[in-house]
């Protein structure tokens, strides 16, 4: 993780780089089809809980377009079958899959892999 004039930098992991799995939580903690937040040194990130289960996302927590800490609450949905995150206040949207800004080419999201394990929710980190 990098820091820039006191802010944390989110960096894309990905499945190929993680050295560890983090447990955050139980999966029946996480809303279906909603988000939320988990803290991993000194860093937000917002876990996605789509289709009962089935399909698990994790991201910065941090919307990259005013530096809010907001996206674990916000409306997530699909953009062409792609699970996104839209931003509750700004409403720019965002890929789960990729951290890519569907709004335009500015701002994109740091990205983590996530696996459940025996009921757990684990994101990957490569730190």
């Amino acid at each position: 993780m990098n820091t820039s004039e006191g802010m944390i930098a989110y960096e894309t992991v990905t499945p190929e780089n993680v050295t560890t799995w983090y447990r955050v939580a139980r999966v029946e903690d996480f809303p279906v089809n909603g988000g939320a937040c988990v803290s991993y040194k000194g860093l937000q990130i917002a876990v996605f809980n789509f289709g009962a289960g089935k399909e698990w996302y994790a991201s910065q927590n941090l919307c990259p377009h005013k530096q809010q800490m907001i996206l674990a609450r916000g409306i997530t949905g699909s953009h062409q079958g792609e699970p996104k995150v839209a931003c509750p206040y700004h409403k720019k949207t965002f890929s789960l899959v990729t951290g890519e800004n569907l709004n335009g080419n500015e701002c994109n999201l740091a990205t983590y892999p996530v696996k459940v394990e025996n009921g757990y929710v684990y994101i990957g980190f490569d730190n």
